[in-house]
């Protein structure tokens, strides 16, 4: 069998991951917005705006994705 064509489940993997994220900075930008901001606050660590999300998201995905949807079910 050749795989030649296929693309590699990693690159699939890292497109949705980046795909989540864009849509977080869109999705709390249009809820901050819309006077509803989501916002997730832990002990000092507070992170109210969309650009923060974002780069939240980025950096630690596995953990602040699920936080944004939790957050946002809340706002």
């Amino acid at each position: 069998m050749s795989y030649r064509g296929a693309v590699p489940a990693s690159l699939v993997l890292v497109l949705a991951i980046v795909a989540s994220d864009v849509w977080v900075f869109v999705d709390a930008k249009r809820c901050s917005q819309a006077g509803s901001p989501v916002f997730l606050r832990i002990g000092p660590l507070s992170i109210e705006t969309p650009l923060a999300w974002f780069v939240a998201c980025v950096l630690l995905w596995i953990f602040f994705f699920p936080m944004y949807l939790v957050s946002r079910s809340r706002a």
